[in-house]
């Protein structure tokens, strides 16, 4: 199952969990509008894959209570000290995107959303909560651990709690469920004085408290998170491909010198206009030859490779091959055609292609765990300044009176995903995605038809 929300006001996040197989193949089409102009030239694709995208992966389980047992046996003495705090961590991550995720689902429809599915949500929380603060380890060591996820989970609940209670219609039909989070809000601040986690000083600076919290996030994250090294691939070809240019052109210059040193006998002027020409047709057709060789021998090979390692162990667990290259709409296989849907206007997008397959050892993983989580962050500033700054007015009539209404102008993208993970049938997704300068306005799941799917 893939997931598209709004990382930020500008970055789309595409997420996905890799599970069943141990080779995962995925795909993504992204359908630029033509009239923003972007191509190759303006932006070649190795400057928009290191501007923007970004991506990491983790450990995952979609058994979710799982890493609390792992906390729990190790806290009696059944598992080391280290896998409690690599299960307590992937406890409190996965916990923090499963609310990140709820929260953002409530937000999408705050008009429409109602008590009861806010009441689900909250209730929900605070299960999870009560279960992690259930056993709390003696060890002073583990002890610690435990404070810091304790003390960054009740934070971050209340952020959301209070994020909710901020975006909530003023309407009065949530006046109950917004004092509920209020009250629970100040609960969670009431357990860590109580628990001392915070210091007096630092509880009542908001700068502070945030980068400690931003600290706490990276202790959670650490042993979760896989390191990863990236390799761009070609550099050897890419000098060999230089040598071959340069001494073949030279070889055919140094032919032409013979002949016509031969033809003229002795030095002249003519001699000395001819080899000034033919020096310049070197320096121009040895790059354009060096430019073709090097498509030729690249063509359809990956262009980067991501390779894996277990945050704890440092073994190798994995690697990923990368593609990134702009395509044409005919130039798209068959069926990415049928579901996008030809149309005069849609002739001259531009499709950026990304594609990847990732091969992990899932022997290697961390014990228990058999999937990891794989996030990819889209971030559109680099294609946003490519937007026009122009505005346009609107006449609207409103009971017998003409309003005159600015209207920003927006981009609609359309965004294409494949997945397969070499066991059962490729999975095929679609959004829309509304962009003006500034911020993603929205993100709408496309639900495809069986003529588009065969």
């Amino acid at each position: 199952m893939i997931k598209v929300s709004k990382h930020d006001a500008i970055t789309l996040r595409i997420s996905h969990a890799m599970s069943k197989s141990k080779l995962s193949s995925l795909e993504m089409y992204l359908f630029v509008p033509g009239e923003i102009g972007l191509n190759q030239n303006l932006m070649p694709e190795t400057d928009l894959y290191y501007n923007c995208l970004t991506q990491k992966r983790a450990y995952y389980s979609d058994k979710h209570l799982l890493p609390l047992i792992h906390s729990r046996l190790a806290q009696r003495g059944r598992l080391s000290s280290t896998q409690y705090r690599i299960s307590l961590s992937l406890f409190a991550y996965q916990y923090v995107m499963a609310l990140d995720n709820a929260v953002d689902d409530l937000l999408h429809d705050s008009d429409n959303v109602t008590e009861t599915e806010i009441d689900n949500v909250v209730e929900l929380t605070l299960d999870i909560l009560r279960r992690l603060r259930r056993t709390i380890p003696y060890e002073e060591t583990l002890k610690r651990y435990y404070t810091n996820i304790d003390n960054y989970l009740s934070w971050y609940t209340e952020q959301k709690f209070l994020s909710l209670v901020a975006h909530l219609t003023r309407d009065s039909e949530y006046k109950t469920i917004k004092d509920r989070l209020i009250i629970l809000a100040e609960k969670e601040q009431a357990h860590r004085a109580l628990h001392h986690y915070n210091s007096t000083q630092a509880a009542q600076d908001i700068t502070r408290i945030s980068n400690k919290m931003r600290l706490l996030r990276r202790l959670i994250e650490h042993p979760v998170i896989l390191k990863e090294t990236l390799i761009a691939l070609g550099n050897n070809i890419r000098r060999a491909v230089k040598g071959i240019a340069t001494g073949f052109v030279m070889l055919f210059v140094t032919m032409i010198v013979v002949f016509a040193r031969d033809y003229w006998g002795e030095i002249t002027a003519s001699f000395v206009i001819a080899m000034s020409f033919l020096y310049a047709l070197r320096e121009i057709f040895k790059d354009d030859l060096k430019d073709m060789l090097w498509r030729w021998l690249r063509k359809g090979k990956p262009k980067w490779k991501r390779r894996y390692y277990d945050p704890s162990t440092g073994n190798q667990i994995g690697q990923k091959y990368e593609w990134l290259n702009y395509q044409t709409i005919s130039n798209l296989p068959d069926r990415i055609q049928r579901i996008r849907k030809k149309r005069i206007v849609q002739r001259e997008e531009q499709v950026i292609s990304y594609r990847s397959e990732t091969e992990m050892s899932t022997s290697r993983f961390m014990s228990g765990y058999e999937e990891t989580r794989e996030i990819i962050y889209f971030d559109f500033r680099e294609i946003t300044r490519l937007f026009d700054k122009d505005t346009y007015r609107v006449y609207r009539l409103n009971n017998g009176q003409v309003s005159r209404e600015k209207i920003e102008k927006r981009h609609l993208f359309n965004l294409i995903i494949k997945q397969d993970n070499h066991i059962d049938e490729p999975i095929y997704y679609r959004w829309k995605v509304v962009l003006n300068r500034s911020k993603i306005v929205a993100i709408e799941p496309i639900e495809l038809t069986s003529n588009e799917l065969e």
